[in-house]
């Protein structure tokens, strides 16, 4: 936890340090004036600020995921789960037309896998010790193929660049609506401009209300991503396979406690759902996923 959360700290530092930076290197003027505010100045501003965050995480996801979960890259197989996952990743990957991912092992008994980096050809896919132990050959197919899949279809791009979007107009319209409140409520007697502090506290708020928001869109794409994975799956393995190890999963997440779940890394692997939990789930229910397999031609 301690790893994860200096990583945290060292992604936002870097974001502010880059996206200063780029500011200063194009000589955007201060959005905020005695005049009120310059929306030009704060569109740049907030394309910037949303769009540095979103890649440096993509640029550091390998990294992020390699120290943060303790994983150990495989560089020659030793043993026979090293080679077993090696030789399949390899194949799928042959079969994808992508590059060798790199391959790690983490220490967790939660089933889990996912796959990241920034390029197709230089990503990494990483299993947990759970998952090996407890699955058959057939159903770590179907999970390796769902990655490679993840990979194949540049989903983790394409999140970047949603949530870079989604980034840039939250930042935008907090600020904006942060602005016209701050006016409202503004004693100064003098007319001297709107308080700082409360246009920060202000902007703040509404950051984390439109961010919320628009997790609910990132979060409605991420679903429809893992059935496009699934999907891939069946092209790169087979539809039995990818099956099976989704009913494996269900056996598994239904005996695996609580507090071993590590559902912020997940790229496979869900929990299970309320109805209202459902909106907030970045994997759709594992018997949706299984339903919308066996549909397919």
């Amino acid at each position: 936890m301690g790893k994860r959360i200096i990583l945290f700290l060292l992604t936002n530092l870097a974001v502010i340090v880059v996206a200063s930076f780029i500011l200063n290197l194009l000589g955007v003027t201060p959005y905020l004036t005695q005049k009120g505010l310059n929306y030009q100045s704060l569109f740049i501003f907030a394309l910037i600020f949303g769009f540095a965050g979103a890649i440096i995480s993509l640029l550091l996801s390998k990294t992020i995921a390699i120290y943060g979960y303790g994983v150990k890259r495989i560089q020659s197989p030793s043993n026979n789960y090293e080679r077993i996952l090696f030789t399949t990743v390899q194949n799928l990957a042959q079969r994808a037309g992508i590059g060798m991912p790199e391959i790690g092992i983490y220490d967790s008994p939660e089933p889990n896998a996912f796959a990241t980096g920034w390029n197709r050809n230089k990503s990494l896919v990483a299993v947990s010790t759970g998952l090996l132990q407890n699955m058959t050959q057939q159903e770590l197919d179907g999970v390796l193929g769902h990655e490679i899949s993840h990979i194949a279809n540049g989903d983790m791009v394409t999140m970047t660049l949603l949530q870079g979007v989604l980034n840039t107009f939250v930042i935008f319209f907090a600020r904006i609506v942060a602005f016209a409140i701050a006016q409202v409520l503004q004693k100064d007697e003098e007319g001297g401009g709107i308080s700082m502090m409360a246009y920060w506290l202000i902007s703040m708020v509404f950051e984390i209300v439109f961010g919320i928001l628009a997790s609910l869109i990132v979060l409605a794409y991420s679903r429809r991503r893992e059935f496009r994975a699934d999907a891939g799956s069946v092209r790169l393995v087979n539809k039995a396979s990818m099956i099976a190890a989704l009913q494996r999963l269900q056996q598994l997440t239904a005996k695996t406690p609580e507090d071993n779940r590590v559902p912020s890394m997940a790229a496979f692997k869900i929990s299970h759902q309320s109805r209202f939990g459902k909106w907030f789930a970045s994997h759709p229910p594992l018997e949706a996923r299984i339903e919308a397999l066996e549909k397919m031609g």
